[in-house]
Formats: structure tokens, C-alpha cells, sequence
């Protein structure tokens, strides 16, 4: 593996990157070589979130717990008192907490590739979470995004760190810059999960239909109703005027544009400390269907809020019915021009 100008040891770069540090806050269940099944585990999304004596926001706040914080989550609960539609709630250690904030996630360890394709290979975080880093013209290694589990990237190499230990070199399309992750956080995309979902069935016969007053998304074959999933649309526009960009999502009839496995959503910022700023690197599973504004039906790691609104446009919703959209609907991403293959239907009502 190529080597970098390390300008810290080992024991330095441990402690500015908070390896240590995160490794304890995980559940002691949670060994560094095994994998826990998604639905024990959960990742606080929000600034904080309130423990609740019982499963509603009328019951006693008993403590907090904060971004990234993982829970272990016991048991689902289903209550009607909570904040807006979403009536699940979790059972976790001391009381109950809101879905909306929690990602639940896994945490699997993965082998490391040495060799890569000349087009890069799709890879998928597979941990809570995940560091990343750039290195400076002068070698050092500063952290930068802090990546999340289930979002997507880019990977052309792999090097050794200042830790010792195999990183992976991310390509940013939208900053035109690198960075670098752990490699064991990676998962390889299989070529079989990027698959089309029902190819035998004429494209012509494909629709889906997004309900903002249901916050759901139904896909269609002929009068079949093959896959309904939760959604969180966009939030109704208070603002209105020139240069204002409508946060709803747009009512009408569209086509799939095109499709992106993987892109960096947001303002292009490098102000890798600022957590609330709009920077969203690795949305997985993309499919455009409006062009003029680039509003997608994509994967969602930042909340769990879906049946809500919650967007800025686009369509949220669970990284794994994202993907099966992306899979099942056409174009292909390799047929992306307009014309010249069947683009599946979108009505959006």
C-alpha cells in the first residue's frame, strides 16, 4: 500500500481522531469484530434527544442523550402522544425515546480491498459512524466530515495511516477534493445488488405515485401494487418571492430523470466542524425526477421521521427502500438520455 507523509505517531492520531473515544460509546455488547442485528441498534441523530419515563411527550424527560450517542433499543412502541404524526416510539435503557431522531443501524467490520477499478468501486458505510479525514499540502491529517451509516461513496484506493492501519481514498464529486475513511467501515457494493428489480416486466407498465397527504410512496406494475413505503416530502414553502427556492415538493406528473448511487448533497462547504450546516456527503440510491430543480426520491440517514414532512423538496426515505426504487425503476443509470429508453412515470399528488 502507498504511504503518506505522516506527521503525527500513532498514539497522536488515536487521540485527535476520537477512535478510542468512540469505541466506548458504543453498547459493550457491541464487539469491534461482530455484527449486531439493525434492529438493536440506534443512532441519535438531533443535537438531543429527551429520554421519556413513558412513550409519550407527556410523560416525565428523566435525561439526554446527544448526536451519535448508540442506543441499544429493546423493544418498538407504538403510542399517540409524540410530536407530529409518527407514533413509534423505543424502549431503551432508563425509558423511552422518539423515533424520529434515531437511525437504527449496524456495526459490521468488513475485509479490505487492495485493488480497484479505473471508474472507482461503490462502497457502504457499515458502522454508526465514521471519521474521515484530508490531508493538508504539508501531510498532516486534519478530520473533516464525519460520515453515517447506510450512506454511500466512491473509493479508488486504499493507503496506510498515520495509525497504522488501511484508510480508503474517498472521491467528493461536488467538492472536487479527497478524503479518507477507515477501510473496515466500508462495505464493497455487489455487483447483484445493483441488479434491475423485475426486468421481465415492460417498463410501460412501471408507475409510481407519492401521496403528500399519506407521506407515502406506492410503485405500480400495471394495476399491481408492488412496494409501499413511508416517505417525508418536502415542507410546505412559508416564503415566497424571487430567488426563493419552494421547499414543497412539486405536485404534478414527472419522469425518472436519471439515477446516482451515490452524491454530496448540499452547499459544497468545507466547514467540516459545523454539524448543522447543510452538508450531506454519501446520499445513497438517487433517482431525479425533476430537472430544473433536482428533486430526487433518495436515501435518508439524517432522520428516521418518515410519514412526516420533513424535506426540502425531495422525496426521504429509508436507505434500503431507496434503493429498491433505484433498482426497480428505468432508465437504467447507464440509460440516462431523455428519448431514448422508457423513463418510469412519477405523479406526485
Amino acid at each position: 500500500m502507498p504511504l503518506v507523509n505522516k506527521k503525527m505517531d500513532r498514539r497522536e492520531f488515536l487521540k485527535t481522531s476520537g477512535l478510542g473515544l468512540a469505541a466506548l460509546a458504543l453498547p459493550k455488547q457491541l464487539s469491534s469484530s461482530g455484527t449486531t442485528p439493525i434492529s438493536k441498534l440506534g443512532r441519535v441523530t438531533s443535537e438531543s434527544l429527551s429520554v421519556y419515563k413513558e412513550a409519550s411527550d407527556k410523560s416525565k424527560i428523566l435525561f439526554q442523550h446527544f448526536r451519535d450517542n448508540i442506543l441499544n433499543i429493546y423493544q418498538d412502541a407504538i403510542s399517540e402522544d409524540g410530536p407530529g404524526y409518527n407514533p413509534l416510539w423505543h424502549r431503551v435503557w432508563g425509558g423511552y425515546v422518539h423515533s424520529a431522531w434515531v437511525q437504527r443501524v449496524r456495526n459490521q467490520l468488513n475485509p479490505i480491498m487492495k485493488t480497484f477499478p479505473s471508474s472507482g468501486q461503490l462502497m457502504e458505510l457499515s458502522v454508526p459512524f465514521s471519521q474521515s479525514y484530508r490531508i493538508r499540502q504539508n501531510g498532516t491529517w486534519e478530520p473533516f466530515y464525519r460520515l453515517y451509516y447506510s450512506s454511500t461513496h466512491w473509493v479508488f484506493e486504499v493507503l496506510e495511516g498515520p495509525d497504522g492501519e488501511a484508510w480508503y481514498k474517498v472521491n467528493d464529486s461536488l467538492l472536487t477534493l479527497s478524503y479518507y475513511v477507515r477501510a473496515i467501515h466500508l462495505r464493497k457494493v455487489e455487483d447483484d445488488e445493483l441488479l434491475p428489480i423485475n426486468p421481465e416486466v415492460n417498463p410501460k407498465d412501471k408507475r409510481i405515485e407519492i401521496s403528500i397527504d399519506f407521506q407515502t410512496l406506492r410503485a405500480f406494475e400495471g394495476s399491481t401494487l408492488v412496494k409501499e413505503a413511508l416517505v417525508s416530502t418536502g415542507l410546505p414553502s412559508t416564503l415566497k418571492g424571487p430567488g426563493i427556492i419552494p421547499t414543497d415538493s412539486p405536485k404534478g406528473d414527472h419522469i425518472i430523470q436519471n439515477k446516482r448511487p451515490a452524491i454530496h448533497m448540499g452547499d459544497g462547504s468545507i466547514a467540516r466542524f459545523d454539524v448543522e450546516a447543510y452538508e450531506l456527503p454519501g446520499v445513497p440510491w438517487v433517482s431525479y425526477f425533476e430537472p430544473n430543480s433536482g428533486v430526487a426520491i433518495h436515501g435518508t440517514y439524517w432522520h428516521n421521521n418518515f410519514g412526516v414532512t420533513m424535506s426540502h423538496g425531495c422525496i426521504n426515505m429509508r436507505s434500503e427502500d431507496a434503493k429498491w426504487i433505484y433498482r426497480w425503476c428505468t432508465p437504467t443509470p447507464q440509460e440516462t438520455k431523455v428519448n431514448t429508453v422508457y423513463h418510469t412515470p412519477v405523479l406526485v399528488y
